[in-house]
């Protein structure tokens, strides 16, 4: 299979272990949806939550597609000093496989975000807040061009 194949997918499920060597120096970013689900919902309010978290990830997928992979959702936040470590510990364990950067992404507020340990986190600032395309392409940008520490 030829990079300019995977360039349109990038999720996870869509990397095969023989063409990961060749497209790992393009795909340096790694994009982890956070649902912040607590299990209280009803069925459309969990919907709508996924949902949400869905539209705050699209314009980061669209605008970087062939940069970034897009992980496995997180979905269920029950918040407390064992989720945060969770969280951590999956951001280093991309980190040694490989990815420079961990973006978290997510329709809600995200809990001590302040001592997550992703490169950027993208959500709203508001319940009502909607995604800025502009903006994030923005974050995203900086977030490149700061040197890797």
């Amino acid at each position: 299979m030829e990079i300019g194949e995977w360039i349109l997918q990038m999720k996870f499920s869509e990397i095969d272990p023989d063409s990961w060597p060749e497209l790992q120096p393009y795909l340096d970013t790694c994009l982890l949806p956070l649902s912040g689900l607590t299990g209280d919902e009803s069925p459309w309010e969990a919907t709508d939550k996924v949902a949400r978290t869905g539209e705050w990830l699209a314009p980061v997928e669209q605008a970087f597609r062939g940069r970034t992979v897009t992980m496995p959702a997180f979905h269920y936040d029950f918040g407390g000093r064992e989720q945060l470590d969770r969280l951590n510990r999956l951001i280093g364990s991309w980190k040694s496989v490989g990815f420079r950067y961990v973006i978290v992404i997510s329709g809600q507020a995200v809990h001590q975000e302040e001592r997550l340990n992703a490169d950027l986190i993208i959500r709203p600032d508001s319940d009502e807040g909607e995604p800025d395309t502009q903006r994030i392409s923005k974050l995203v940008a900086e977030l490149w061009r700061k040197p890797v520490g």
